[in-house]
């Protein structure tokens, strides 16, 4: 494999101590790839003392590369203090989409009817985020405004990425914006999604009101699906979808920039939890999700061998489940450390044994 440089945003607390859990499984003695890992440090401690002057380094230097992994971090609450940096690499990399992907976890007891895979391809940038509010008038009388704006590029990266990912995934591209309501601002976004799939006929296409998918995703009896949303409601159906799935620690998240035809041009990988301060230093803290967010990030290295590492992380993340290794949120007593070490010996077997059927 053609070398490759991964940018890595160091975070705080357990989101740093998973952080590192990954890196031991993404490390070339493991994988047999050649990465070089560049660091950032995004802790809260370091944003402060650089007044978050790291953070667009950091969004500059996964620009370039292509690649990034990013650890949870902290976001103060302060007004004035330096915030989130979420929205300061969305748009150093020119992101375009998030995507989460809740699925089974074994020994973890879904919503009744959930089997297969739910994906949620959401707007990064725009909408309800970002927008301008102000207020008018006092007591009773006074009023609240916000100015929120999309774009038909961004809409466009979001049908079309959704197609794409449904096709991965076998499934149906499902659910949408509230059209009917608002057919100029949310009408683009559904404009963009009937575009995509007249141009992908034998990708299965279902529109729905947003409230209908909250209320269908309550009777879904298995079926795959890939869900197309704003950035407001996306970030809400990613919170129900991995929970309907009984756990969020077995989703990865990713921010994903395309080029002009639309292929992923640059892409960050995150577990979609926070830092977990009350597990920070017990060793118990689950590194599933960013170890699949590790997974996840080598499928966009399109490369024969990355692929099959990928997929040796992710058998081995899940079988390690299904044989017994698990942490006290799963049910067990695996330690953290020790949880890694487990996937890091299968993947270890798995890429042995793959490579003499070669």
């Amino acid at each position: 494999m053609e070398k490759k440089t991964v940018v890595v945003m160091e975070g705080d607390q357990t989101g740093q101590e998973l952080l590192e859990e990954a890196l031991r499984v993404l490390d070339p003695s493991v994988t047999g790839l050649d990465i070089e890992f560049q660091r950032f440090d995004l802790s809260l401690e370091n944003r402060r003392a650089t007044n978050n002057q790291i953070v667009h380094d950091a969004a500059k230097a996964m620009k370039n590369t292509g690649y990034g992994i990013k650890a949870a971090t902290i976001t103060p609450e302060t007004p004035g203090d330096v915030g989130s940096p979420n929205a300061i690499l969305r748009k150093g990399i020119d992101g375009t989409v998030i995507i989460r992907t809740g699925r089974r976890i074994p020994g973890v007891n879904p919503l009744p009817g959930i089997h297969a895979p739910i994906s949620v391809v959401r707007m990064a940038v725009d909408d309800a985020y970002g927008a301008k509010e102000w207020r008018e008038g006092e007591g009773l009388d006074e009023l609240a405004f916000r100015t929120e704006k999309i774009s038909r590029r961004v809409c466009r990266g979001v049908a079309e990425f959704s197609f794409i990912q449904a096709r991965r995934m076998r499934a149906k591209v499902f659910g949408g914006p509230k059209y009917t309501v608002s057919p100029v601002y949310e009408g683009m976004l559904k404009e963009e999604l009937d575009r995509a799939a007249a141009k992908n006929p034998d990708v299965r296409y279902e529109p729905q009101l947003i409230d209908a998918t909250y209320a269908l995703l309550l009777n879904s009896y298995g079926e795959p699906l890939v869900i197309p949303a704003l950035n407001r409601d996306g970030d809400c159906l990613s919170d129900l979808v991995l929970q309907m799935f009984g756990s969020i620690a077995g989703a990865e998240s990713l921010l994903i920039a395309f080029d002009e035809h639309y292929n992923p041009q640059t892409v960050m990988a995150e577990a979609p939890h926070g830092t977990a301060p009350s597990l920070f230093g017990k060793n118990v803290a689950n590194p599933m999700a960013m170890i699949l967010a590790g997974a996840a990030l080598l499928s966009f290295f399109q490369d024969e061998q990355a692929d099959r590492v990928s997929r040796a992380i992710y058998e081995s993340t899940l079988e390690a489940i299904v044989e017994g290794t698990r942490t006290s949120d799963l049910g067990g007593s695996t330690g953290t450390r020790e949880f890694t070490d487990e996937v890091i010996r299968r993947v270890k077997t798995k890429l042995e044994v793959w490579s003499t059927l070669a």
